[in-house]
């Protein structure tokens, strides 16, 4: 069991997107509710102890000072953003060079430093991006890239990680951000029961937007989840319907009928899924071969591995690989 509770301060100060600081929380409280982990500690840290307001005009109350939370030890640093709209309805991030500088502050006393949307433009202002890619909302990245040319800015990643350092795209993806570093911290198992939770996607650890993991259906009867425990525990294995339907004792029919209704797709349509879902996996935190994982995933040839890939991501095995193999 994981013993070390995690301190997570946010950095709060007037004009912050409202989503940007009270998505994460809500995330890492339930990280708490899912696994026997001590869990996180969230913190807001503002310059004072007076309300501040959002730019969604919400008042919020800070926890601690800047120098108050400078005495702690800090886990991880979460760091949100503002914007202006000028009169063409064009978006800027706002950097207050105060504000930078209580960033790098907080920054050299945290293990991980993260940004959300355009709280990357804040890092970059302190110099914590230098060298690094990152990412942004993408109606800033253009800014972003050009007052900074030393960060190779891409928008098209959910969130990118550089060592200590993640940046997040736009404003919901503080939470997909959240459930990385919960997967970092606790394990994607833990990650995925508190996706489920709150009905989300589970975003690989790469943070490619289009190959994002959809979060398993959540279905209402037991009989289906134990299937789908069963498909789990034998997806190396040939699976057809009349396997399945024997083993959950009901007709064939009734079987398609129940997976159309609960999960809305078919029998052949899921356990693909679950066996893409896992070569995936192999093909990323390990070096087997393709037959290797074509035999223990299911598909028992590599073109049926390949066409699955295909149909699938659009990406043949290899191309997967080449670009998400985990560097650890």
């Amino acid at each position: 069991m994981d013993t070390v509770r995690r301190l997570v301060v946010i950095v709060l100060f007037g004009g912050v997107d409202l989503l940007d600081v009270t998505g994460p929380p809500e995330v890492f409280s339930l990280a708490r509710r899912e696994t026997d982990a001590a869990g996180y500690e969230v913190i807001l840290a503002a310059e004072t102890l007076e309300p501040v307001t959002t730019g969604a005009g919400v008042r919020i109350l800070p926890d601690l000072t800047f120098d108050e939370a400078a005495g702690r030890s800090i886990d991880t640093l979460i760091v949100p953003g503002s914007v202006e709209v000028d009169s063409e309805r064009r978006v800027h991030a706002l950097v207050d060079p105060e504000l930078v500088e209580r960033v790098k502050t907080l920054a050299a006393r945290t293990r991980r430093t993260t940004s959300v949307c355009v709280g990357a433009h804040l890092l970059a202002a302190a110099g914590l991006l230098d060298g690094k890619r990152a990412t942004t909302h993408w109606s800033t990245a253009r800014q972003l890239a050009d007052e900074h040319p030393e960060i190779e800015v891409d928008a098209d990643p959910i969130f990118i990680r550089e060592g200590d350092v993640w940046t997040g795209a736009g404003i919901s993806a503080c939470l997909d951000l959240s459930l990385a570093l919960i997967a970092d911290d606790l394990g994607e198992a833990v990650a995925l029961r508190v996706a489920r939770q709150l009905v989300m996607y589970l975003k690989r650890q790469s943070g490619q937007s289009q190959f994002s993991v959809p979060l398993e259906q959540i279905s209402a009867t037991r009989r289906i989840e134990d299937l789908r425990h069963h498909i789990l525990r034998n997806i190396g294995r040939r699976l057809t319907v009349v396997d399945l339907a024997e083993y959950a004792h009901v007709s064939d029919r009734h079987l398609t009928r129940i997976f159309k209704t609960e999960l809305g797709t078919t029998p052949h349509a899921y356990i693909e899924s679950v066996r893409v879902e896992k070569a995936r996996n192999e093909l990323e935190s390990s070096d087997a071969t393709l037959e290797r994982i074509a035999s223990v995933c299911g598909f028992g040839t590599v073109d049926t591995l390949v066409r699955a890939f295909r149909r699938r991501l659009n990406a043949t095995p290899t191309e997967y690989r080449s670009r998400f193999r985990a560097s650890r």
